[in-house]
């Protein structure tokens, strides 16, 4: 029998416990909202690749970092939602370590400042992982709809732009490269953060019910920034959002329920065509030439293509003579002019293949540990699709899955992993897709 002042007491505990979980969760849900604010953010910052960008990147991630420290303090309890990838990025982070405190980089300042962009990304990781993990249906929505205006709201600016500025960013900004797109230098970054954008927010779509009233205008806020991406002219874009449109076939088909195949379909269908059509009613003309070109690389690629197939091989070449632990995470621009076979006054900083300067930098040891991290994270993200797509955070993560999977394979011609803005959105869409369960309800607050 419980004695009276034990009844009067457990009252107040419970009380307590609720004020700790209340403020904790109210602590996430902050770190959560800066989160995602500072990822849409970091794209306008011309990609975060000037040093005062990518600078105050690693500095908001670290307060988030603090923010989600002090809601675990403010719970009461240490709960850290484990993941698999945690492990092939801590030795990926630990290698660099070693490679700029023994000295065994050819560029030690560079190893340093890669080593705060990686730890940068790594954090977002880990964040990100621990914030969404546990987040209610209506966390992963308000998500999504905010990627997808987001992505709305740059496609425009990025069209009016290109039609109005005559190559300046924000009609003020001039550039040497001659190729810029929306507030990217590159046409081809602009592709590889849209190449992450537009998944997150046509999966969000179709995880809307059929009589859902804004699903229409949802729809077509998707296809504007398809439009743009294609517009934007890069070859590399176009090929991998065909791979994702592909892929995200493939899974409709295999792994959809049979009822919603003909309308899931049907919807991806006209939703394509209806941004082909767009991208042709504003396209001058030279941008679809340009598109046009990448069924005949093979038999007749551009000096820029071939440009980059040499780079390749001689990136190939430096990792031949540094095959351990290559030169040293950033030093590629210093390294490079001395295994140069190509004949131009051009300054290469990248290889414009981020798996060859991968392997140019970390060597074996390095290329292992990310063959190993993509393994992973496909065994992960493809793990039991069709429980997964009966939710919508399963929806999300899909669409988080297909933007990592279409940045992967522009990977293979540019250097979307070393633009800082990209690089958080893809730890971003790693640490979402690779969630192994659909989310549960979230704490009080949510």
């Amino acid at each position: 029998m419980m004695s009276p002042a034990t009844t009067k007491i457990a009252p107040a505990f419970l009380e307590c416990d609720e004020a700790k979980t209340r403020a904790g969760s109210r602590s996430f849900s902050i770190a959560r909202l800066v989160l995602v604010v500072t990822l849409l953010a970091a794209p306008l910052a011309f990609g975060a690749v000037q040093p005062w960008a990518w600078a105050s990147l690693t500095s908001l991630a670290v307060v988030l970092l603090l923010l989600w420290v002090v809601g675990t303090v403010q719970q009461g309890t240490l709960r850290i939602i484990w993941s698999p990838i945690y492990l092939p990025a801590a030795a990926f982070l630990i290698l660099g370590l070693v490679q700029f405190l023994g000295h065994f980089t050819r560029d030690p300042i560079a190893t340093r400042e890669s080593l705060l962009k990686l730890l940068t990304d790594l954090i977002f990781l880990f964040l990100a992982t621990q914030l969404f993990a546990t987040a209610s249906d209506k966390t992963w929505r308000r998500f999504a709809l905010a990627v997808t205006l987001f992505a709305l709201a740059l496609s425009l600016f990025a069209i009016l732009q290109y039609f109005s500025s005559h190559g300046l960013i924000y009609w003020s900004v001039k550039t040497a490269s001659g190729c810029t797109f929306g507030p990217y230098v590159n046409h081809n970054h602009y592709a590889g953060l849209m190449e992450m954008l537009i998944p997150i927010a046509g999966a969000y779509v179709l995880s809307r019910p059929e009589e859902h009233r804004g699903r229409i205008l949802l729809g077509f806020a998707v296809m504007v920034p398809i439009a743009s991406l294609l517009l934007s002219g890069s070859r590399g874009g176009f090929i991998s959002l065909s791979a994702e449109a592909l892929l995200l076939g493939a899974i409709l088909f295999w792994y959809s329920p049979t009822p919603l195949r003909r309308s899931l379909a049907v919807m991806v269908a006209l939703g394509i065509t209806t941004a082909a059509l767009l991208f042709f009613w504003m396209d001058p003309g030279q941008i679809s030439r340009r598109l046009a070109t990448v069924a005949n690389l093979p038999q007749n690629p551009e000096a820029t293509l071939a440009e980059r197939k040499t780079v390749t091989q001689d990136s190939l070449r430096i990792f031949y003579q540094h095959p351990w632990t290559g030169t040293g995470l950033g030093s590629f621009e210093i390294i490079y002019p001395r295994y140069q076979s190509l004949a131009t006054d051009l300054v290469w900083d990248h290889a414009h293949n981020d798996y060859a300067e991968a392997l140019v930098e970390t060597g074996l040891v390095g290329g292992v540990l990310i063959l190993g991290g993509l393994v992973m994270f496909f065994r992960l993200a493809f793990k039991n699709l069709t429980r997964r797509l009966q939710r919508e955070a399963g929806w999300i993560q899909l669409g988080a899955t297909l933007g990592c999977c279409g940045l992967l394979v522009h990977s293979f011609g540019d250097f979307n992993f070393h633009i800082p803005a990209n690089a958080a959105w893809f730890a971003m869409c790693v640490a979402i897709g690779a969630h192994s369960g659909v989310s549960a309800p979230g704490p009080p607050g949510e």
